[in-house]
């Protein structure tokens, strides 16, 4: 579940909805609206990872292991035939 606080509010409780973003984002609206989300840092990374080009040599093992054990469904498998045959 999302947080939902004015930007009065999470300037006068920075500390409380940083802890809270812990646990969800916290949504902080201005005029009505939402302006800004925060979110763990852990949160942060998990969704950079999967965003961001990065070096083979630097990524971790995890994700290295789990490249490795990773499959294409078997819906997919005619567009690898298409590759391997060189047809457009």
């Amino acid at each position: 579940m999302r947080v939902k606080v004015t930007s009065t509010e999470f300037q006068q409780n920075v500390g409380r909805y940083q802890d809270a973003a812990q646990q969800a984002p916290v949504a902080i609206t201005k005029n009505g609206r939402t302006h800004t989300v925060l979110i763990s840092a852990v949160f942060f990374e998990m969704v950079m990872k999967g965003r961001a080009a990065r070096r083979v040599e630097d990524l971790d093992d995890d994700t290295l292991k789990a490249i490795a054990n990773s499959a294409v469904p078997r819906e997919y498998a005619a567009l690898d035939e298409m590759i391997k045959d060189g047809n457009p």
